[in-house]
């Protein structure tokens, strides 16, 4: 049961957790009935009518609009992405970093985050890594910038442990020195509430494929509109201001669209983003603050037996520090990855422990089953459970 809607009636829109226990929605997101349906009408449409790309483009539109109100911002500071890696790297490439300049990071946050910018290094770009600590905020950061400092990039909550930062203070930091500020949002998007506006951010950058409810293939980027000096690297017909409409490419036009279209290079994942427009109305439906609080919920009751138990959690216990919905248990992967699949339990292995993933149509029944898994096991091993102690490597 929850106490915020009915997740009953949820769950029944994603068949796969009704067969398995799915606790890896950090990884993938099952699909939904009512995404699978925006896919099923888009193919629908384009063997009966061998494409409404004007429809198509128009609902395209109308989702740019949904995702700027999810992130509290007007649809046009909405790009289309491929994913949280492009994204990062379109924000990277955009920022005005010559030699000399530096970018700071959190040691271990995600690489794909870390790799658009240490790729700057062929223009003398240098990344510095900061020490990653249980809580981050603008103090952790302030010591280290100096005079050539020109960004800061984070993951507003990570993927390997469910840190949640606070990335208010960061933006708060970055706008008093002037410089740039990169967040990348794929752990939380669909889950934690986002106000991109008061985060302070230049660009935000995700995926879809998690909490967002769609398949890999698709992305988000948003730019704060008022930062113009910020320019793509890269420049096709579709991110002009005024494409030319008889498609003849002049030198005299070349002026980039004013809104975050000026970042897309056309020939959008037209499927993807109609199925986002349906997952971002099943979002809408549900609340997203009861999707989080729901999350926040399972997460303690999480803690509870897992403390029950004796299983150590790596990451924050903490809600304000934590993130609702990733805990990570202290369990060596190695050993308790196939024992899990064959439970039919379904966990990701992370560099500290078992990474445990909440989604909107997680019950406290899955928590359950996963803690009792654990239990049976050391049972077998060991004859008893060790009520006070860690579950060890077996």
């Amino acid at each position: 049961m929850s106490r915020h809607y009915d997740v009953k009636a949820v769950r029944k829109e994603f068949p796969a957790v009704e067969k398995i226990t799915y606790l890896d929605s950090g990884f993938q997101t099952p699909l939904a009935r009512p995404v699978k349906a925006a896919f099923d009408l888009f193919l629908n449409e384009g063997l009966a009518n061998a494409g409404p790309k004007h429809v198509w483009l128009e609902r395209l539109e109308h989702t740019r609009s949904k995702v700027g109100r999810l992130l509290g911002v007007p649809a046009h500071e909405i790009a289309f992405t491929k994913n949280t890696s492009e994204a990062m790297n379109i924000a990277a490439n955009a920022l005005p970093l010559v030699s000399g300049d530096n970018v700071l990071m959190l040691h271990g946050d995600h690489p794909n985050n870390a790799y658009a910018f240490l790729h700057l290094a062929r223009k003398g770009v240098q990344v510095r890594f900061i020490p990653m600590t249980a809580v981050v905020d603008s103090e952790s950061f302030r010591p280290h910038i100096d005079a050539r400092t020109r960004a800061i990039s984070m993951s507003l909550v990570t993927f390997h442990a469910g840190h949640r930062f606070d990335i208010e203070s960061v933006g708060s930091l970055c706008k008093e020195h002037g410089i740039d500020f990169v967040v990348d949002v794929m752990q939380a998007i669909g889950i934690v509430p986002i106000d991109a506006k008061k985060s302070g951010a230049s660009f935000m950058g995700c995926g879809t494929h998690k909490g967002l409810l769609v398949p890999q293939g698709l992305g988000l980027l948003y730019w704060n509109s008022s930062l113009t000096e910020l320019e793509p690297c890269y420049l096709a017909a579709a991110s002009l201001a005024e494409p030319p409409a008889d498609f003849i490419a002049r030198p005299d036009n070349m002026r980039p669209a004013p809104g975050a279209t000026r970042f897309e290079l056309g020939n959008y994942n037209l499927p993807a983003i109609q199925a986002l427009g349906a997952a971002i109305d099943l979002i809408d439906q549900i609340g997203l603050a009861n999707v989080e609080a729901h999350c926040f919920d399972l997460g303690d009751h999480l803690i509870e037996r897992l403390d029950e138990i004796g299983v150590g959690l790596v990451g924050p216990r903490d809600r304000r520090y934590r993130a609702p919905h990733i805990y990570v248990l202290a369990l060596p992967a190695n050993d308790w990855m196939d024992y899990l699949a064959e439970s039919d339990i379904r966990v990701s292995p992370e560099r500290d422990g078992i990474r445990v993933s909440l989604g909107m149509f997680n019950i406290e029944d899955d928590i359950d089953r996963l803690i009792e898994a654990i239990k049976r096991r050391y049972v077998e091993a060991h004859g008893a459970v060790r009520e006070s102690r860690p579950v060890r490597a077996l």
